[in-house]
């Protein structure tokens, strides 16, 4: 079954869910009519599909509240300089500072989330900020920071949309985009030279998902999650 099928399977089983609860839907279709940058109003008690939020991130469209006053004006579209949230604790600072100038040497629009000093801070905090920058569509991906970098990764996956994936070479950069989408890069500074920091992070940014049968394995992962968010985790629908 290829890419296009499974899009296909989704929309129907997400649309026939829909019909029995007669609640309006949010498609990849609707975000894609959107210009890149804008914003999209969200119907009152709509559901998003997981296809449609992948595109809201990776087109910089934002999700606004169906009751949140008048949308605000779209922001200009620069493809060339896609919006990379970064984040860190007091153990990232160093390496954060370094990435934020290797980003933006690359092209890259920076969204620094903190900490901006060495003074001892927490990393959920961070790690919260950046994943929600992602989960919102204010960024494309986030990268984050901390000592080992597992702390930040446990953190930002909390977030709803997120996937975020501790890498600590050029095949786990590899295989976190091509195989499971990831959305969110977490760095350990205490386990990596900056110039191996460099390496991961360019590789990681330039490698496309693969979809194909890796999208079934990842719209499995969201599946799980929107399970929980909707209180029946024991269900096998």
């Amino acid at each position: 079954m290829n890419e296009e099928q499974i899009r296909r399977l989704v929309r129907e089983a997400l649309s026939h869910e829909l019909q029995s609860h007669s609640r309006p839907l949010v498609t990849e279709a609707d975000i894609n009519a959107v210009p890149e940058g804008g914003h999209f109003r969200v119907p009152k008690d709509a559901l998003i599909t997981p296809l449609a939020r992948q595109a809201a991130l990776m087109r910089r469209v934002t999700l606004v509240e169906h009751d949140a006053g008048p949308l605000p004006e779209a922001a200009p579209a620069n493809p060339q300089a896609p919006i990379v949230a970064l984040g860190a604790d007091h153990g990232g600072y160093g390496m954060k500072e370094m990435l934020k100038a290797y980003l933006k040497a690359e092209g890259y629009s920076v969204l620094d989330l903190g900490t901006h000093s060495k003074e001892a801070v927490d990393y959920p905090d961070f790690a919260h900020a950046v994943a929600l920058a992602v989960s919102e569509g204010r960024a494309w991906v986030g990268i984050l920071v901390d000592g080992a970098g597992i702390g930040s990764s446990m953190a930002a996956n909390k977030v709803p949309g997120i996937r975020a994936a501790l890498c600590y070479d050029l095949a786990t950069a590899v295989n976190s985009r091509e195989h499971n989408n990831a959305n969110v890069l977490t760095l350990g500074a205490g386990m990596i030279g900056e110039a191996l920091a460099k390496q991961i992070v360019k590789t990681w940014l330039t490698t496309d998902f693969g979809g194909g049968r890796h999208a079934r394995r990842v719209n499995k992962i969201m599946q799980i999650e929107r399970r929980y968010l909707k209180g029946t985790h024991g269900s096998t629908d």
